[in-house]
């Protein structure tokens, strides 16, 4: 064997040198000796590697190729020499013959092991491997008599030894919580989860092409804020230590993007994170993606169509369709998507009588008549309240609600025609809101008073409302253009693109209780 692998023994860890307890002062032995069968076995197999010259932890193997590709271009590429790294999710032993099935990112290929290529010093190691290990294999491509490809292994070299053993091949990871626990597991074991992730990037990156692609101007804005705007919601608070000033993680991008329209730039965008502190449910992480997108001279109009185009582009250029199935239902993103004001869906699919929306006593009716109860204080914070509760779960296929109450609006113009109600959109899809938009509020005067009653709820316990910021003021009284704006969930449309239940199915790494176990 030319390369089993490694650095010569001189360079193997001192284990004289390990220290007598583990960092929260529990003796190794006493550890170790509570380890189940298999890590101990594993254990014991690495000094056996290092007795024998070596390292299970190796360095680079580069130049490598990818699995998928050497099974594509097979034809082309048969009995040459490659290079694979990857990690072993299959072994089988035929006395001196084994069989392995290696797994990189981009999918399978299967390694052939003979004593007879590889010398039987380096078989003998190759038996020592296990299920999770990393290995680097060099050989020729060829295919078995079955007609599988596979790497005829002339070298091989061990480049990360697995302690722990993987989850069951066929089972994988059933408990869903430490599927969202240890994505790390659950990505080794679970293709679809690869495959959500993967898409996910895709999607993200379909969305930022759509933005550029229309000359938006992509930027990037502050996480740590001084005041906490741009939504209504309660924000994570921190402290900076050489300023001595309390900062909030953003709840928005929102006032500083519209600060770079009050300086000229007239389309711009972000994908960045949000930080609410807010409950956590199917639809909800305290950290997500959200876009945000400003266009001068535009409005909620020219937005709900750069929505609903948004959409469907990404959904073609992604998935190749613009229909696709979320739990069993067949969702048609193909615009135009209908324009229903708060108040009609109320009627169209709450069965609120048309009378009945247009006052707070009518509302309170509708609500008591049902068996519901509002809570909020005044008409338009009970309207948005029922619609909640009657029409939400109704509104499947894509939606834009529009014409939202001015006190849940702060930062939307009003209609010229009822000032009680703002120029301002949510697009729904089933059953749930994927983002917000609306005509931006562009008069320092209207704004503050928004601001003023918005300080008056927080100041009567509203620690959602939102608060006053004197220097977005200042900016807009030197005059914004008037302008539309959009803000898109990234976690809920790709759960919707990856037809996924939970929030927590395409992040990463959802927020999570400490393990008690």
């Amino acid at each position: 064997m030319q390369e089993v692998l490694g650095p010569n023994p001189a360079q193997h860890h001192d284990r004289a040198h390990l220290p007598d307890q583990d960092q929260d002062g529990e003796p190794y032995a006493v550890r170790y000796s509570e380890e189940n069968d298999q890590i101990r076995v594993r254990r014991e197999k690495i000094e056996q590697y290092r007795q024998a010259g070596v390292e299970p932890y190796g360095g680079p193997f580069l130049p490598r190729e990818r699995a998928a590709t050497l099974v594509a271009e097979f034809s082309a590429r048969e009995g040459t020499r490659v290079r694979v790294a990857g990690r072993l999710r299959a072994l089988r032993s035929h006395g001196k013959l084994s069989f392995a099935d290696l797994w990189d990112e981009s999918g399978k290929i299967q390694l052939l092991v003979g004593e007879d290529r590889v010398g039987q010093a380096a078989y003998q190691l190759w038996q020592m491997l296990d299920l999770g290990d990393l290995i680097g294999a060099e050989g020729r491509l060829m295919k078995t008599r079955r007609g599988e490809v596979s790497v005829e292994v002339q070298e091989f070299r061990l480049l990360a030894k697995a302690l722990r053993p993987l989850p069951d091949k066929w089972a994988g990871l059933k408990d869903v919580e430490l599927r969202y626990r240890y994505r790390y597991l659950d990505l080794i074991s679970n293709e679809t989860s690869r495959r959500t992730f993967i898409l996910r990037s895709q999607i993200v990156q379909a969305i930022r092409r759509f933005f550029i692609d229309r000359g938006y101007l992509e930027v990037e804005t502050p996480v740590l804020h001084p005041i906490a705007g741009g939504a209504n919601a309660r924000p994570f608070t921190t402290y900076h230590n050489a300023l001595e000033m309390p900062l909030y993680l953003r709840i928005a991008p929102e006032l500083y993007l519209k600060r770079l329209l009050v300086g000229g730039f007239e389309k711009v965008f972000e994908i960045g994170k949000n930080f609410r502190n807010e409950g956590i449910d199917t639809r909800h992480n305290p950290e997500f993606t959200a876009l945000e997108a400003y266009e001068a001279y535009g409005d909620a109009r020219s937005m709900m169509e750069l929505t609903e185009e948004m959409v469907a582009t990404v959904a073609r250029q992604v998935l190749g369709t613009e229909t696709v199935v979320y739990q069993g239902r067949e969702i048609v993103l193909t615009p135009p998507w209908p324009r229903v004001t708060m108040r009609e869906a109320l009627v169209r699919f709450g069965g609120v009588d048309p009378e009945d929306v247009q006052t707070e006593a009518g509302l309170v009716r509708a609500a008591t008549a049902r068996g519901l109860q509002l809570e909020k204080a005044t008409y338009g914070e009970k309207l948005a309240e029922l619609f909640e509760q009657l029409v939400e779960p109704w509104l499947i296929q894509p939606i834009f609600i529009t014409e939202y109450p001015v006190e849940i609006s702060p930062l939307a113009k009003r209609m010229p025609d009822d000032p009680r109600f703002t120029d301002r959109f949510e697009p729904y899809i089933c059953g749930q809101e994927i983002g917000n938009g609306f005509s931006e509020l562009n008069d320092p005067i209207d704004q503050r008073e928004r601001f003023l009653a918005q300080a008056a709820a927080r100041q009567a316990g509203d620690e959602e409302a939102h608060m006053m910021d004197e220097d977005f003021l200042r900016a807009l009284e030197y005059g914004m253009p008037p302008a539309g704006g959009l803000g898109i969930g990234i976690d809920r449309l790709v759960m919707l693109l990856t037809d996924s239940p939970s929030i927590r199915d395409v992040l990463l790494f959802p927020q999570l209780r400490p393990d008690e176990r």
